[in-house]
């Protein structure tokens, strides 16, 4: 990697963990706040979908909260990485069932259901996201 993208990257290390963890704490309300409709989006083989949704509602709180807290933040990057990996099954069954109608008007279910199969390859830029803070400071500078 180039020294002006390192440096970049470096400079723009601290200032992200801190929109990742808002960005899972507030994801992790909403679970509370709109359960319903995220009990929709459990696939139908997992048991109990208002249960899910809360512990994993839990689990982004807590996970946002620690990713911006130093002493934590490692483990907690790792606990996300975990989580977007358990709620991949939840992405697919977006995906590829018809979700979308139900969800938004006529005009925009075509839309909606791209974004929905755009959503697939993007849990793997968060999953990357997260990895970057497993790792201490003077390995991320290795890079």
């Amino acid at each position: 990697m180039s020294d002006d993208i390192a440096t970049i990257l470096s400079r723009l290390k601290q200032p992200l963990v801190y929109v990742m963890g808002v960005f899972y704490t507030v994801a992790g309300v909403l679970h509370f706040v709109f359960p319903t409709a995220y009990a929709r989006v459990v696939p139908p083989l997992f048991p109990k979908p208002h249960l899910l949704v809360y512990l994993s509602g839990i689990a982004e709180i807590g996970l946002g909260l620690g990713v911006m807290i130093q002493r934590t933040r490692r483990w907690s990057a790792w606990g996300l990485i975990a989580l977007l990996v358990a709620v991949f099954p939840a992405n697919i069954h977006m995906a590829t069932s018809d979700m979308a109608t139900n969800l938004v008007p006529d005009w925009a279910t075509g839309i909606a259901q791209g974004a929905m199969w755009a959503r697939l390859p993007f849990q793997g830029v968060l999953i990357l996201w997260a990895w970057w803070y497993t790792r201490s400071e003077s390995e991320s500078s290795a890079c």
